[in-house]
C-alpha cells in the first residue's frame, strides 16, 4: 500500500488489514454490481474514487459464506465477480 505509484487499489475480504494497517476507503458487495449475492468486499485506495454501484439486484443470499467444503472452494471464495470488475476498468480505466 506504500508502492510509489500514483494511483493504488487493494482488494481483499474484511480480514487483519482493517486492524494493522488501517480502515478500508470503501466496503462493496457484488449485489450492488449485478450478482445476487452478499459478501463484503473492502477496498483500500490510493488516489482512486469510491467505486459506484452499477447494478443493485434483489434476492441477495451469502452463497459464497455458505458454501460446503470442497477442493476448489478457496478458488470459489476467492473469485473476483466480474460486475466488480467491469465497473473497476469503467471507472478507473482512464483515470
Amino acid at each position: 500500500m506504500c508502492a510509489p505509484i500514483p494511483r493504488l487499489a487493494v482488494e481483499n475480504p474484511i480480514s487483519v488489514i482493517s486492524s494493522k494497517i488501517r480502515k478500508p476507503d470503501q466496503i462493496i458487495h457484488p449485489w450492488q454490481f449485478g450478482h445476487g449475492e452478499k459478501k463484503a468486499t473492502c477496498l483500500w485506495l490510493v488516489n482512486l474514487p469510491k467505486l459506484t454501484p452499477t447494478y443493485i439486484v434483489e434476492g441477495r443470499e451469502s452463497r459464497v459464506h455458505r458454501m460446503p467444503p470442497s477442493p476448489d472452494r478457496w478458488k470459489e471464495r476467492s473469485r473476483t465477480f466480474a460486475g466488480i470488475a467491469r465497473a473497476m476498468a469503467d471507472q478507473w480505466g482512464s483515470l
